[in-house]
């Protein structure tokens, strides 16, 4: 698990396809986060939870598999591109951002981004089907960076978006602070959202539990 803090920044070294299969093998420059990074490890890397195979100083490798590819922009690397780390949080941490699992749900695309005198201000496209778990002062991870909602589209509007404010240290310490216009990014929506949604389509459909031969929840009451 995560927080959505981002604790550095790293650099892709280089992106080679794998010996099998349609993955690829990804070696990164991770300054600071390899100390206790043990091999099988996770760390985040532009909010996707990676594991490491192999670990060289400050450098980390890390297979990435078709479905990543497929659900997130690591396809869109290239050598010598900046991301955003996070390594998983302990146990007994603080929860400084929000529960963030590394686990994106789709791919957005910047919109607009305007000056506001300390802070910018961020729109960003939102795929349809991941816009019902965007709420305004909820919470989302964009590239790994746990952020606060401030205005979304309306529910019944046919091209969905959501904005963001950040603030000057998000800016300079983040990726998001050099995005432009149309760069694509990685979402994870409030994972309690889905759950919700999830339980909520159970409530009038609740299939009895078969304890054994015959047997069943309804029968042992």
């Amino acid at each position: 698990m995560f927080t959505g803090i981002i604790t550095g920044l790293g650099r892709i070294e280089s992106i080679v396809p794998a010996d099998t299969g349609n993955g690829v093998v990804l070696r990164l420059a991770a300054p600071g986060h390899t100390a206790d990074l043990g091999l099988g490890g996770s760390i985040a890397i532009n909010g996707v939870c990676l594991t490491a195979t192999a670990i060289d100083g400050d450098n980390v490798t890390i297979d990435v598999m078709g479905e990543t590819l497929d659900w997130t922009t690591t396809g869109e690397l290239l050598p010598g591109a900046a991301v955003n780390l996070e390594r998983c949080v302990p146990a007994g941490a603080r929860l400084d951002g929000h529960v963030v699992q590394g686990h994106v749900d789709g791919v957005g695309e910047l919109l607009e981004r305007e000056n506001e005198g300390n802070w910018d201000r961020l729109r960003f496209a939102v795929p349809l089907e991941l816009a019902r778990y965007i709420a305004r002062k909820g919470s989302i991870a964009i590239d790994g960076v746990s952020l606060t909602v401030t205005e979304v589209s309306d529910a019944a509007a046919q091209a969905q978006w959501f904005e963001v404010g950040l603030i000057p240290t998000t800016l300079r310490d983040t990726t998001l602070g050099r995005r432009g216009i149309g760069s694509k990014v990685n979402l994870e929506v409030d994972v309690l959202a889905k759950y919700t949604e999830r339980l909520a389509a159970f409530a009038n459909h609740k299939p009895a539990a078969h304890l054994g031969a015959g047997t069943t929840v309804e029968e042992t009451r």
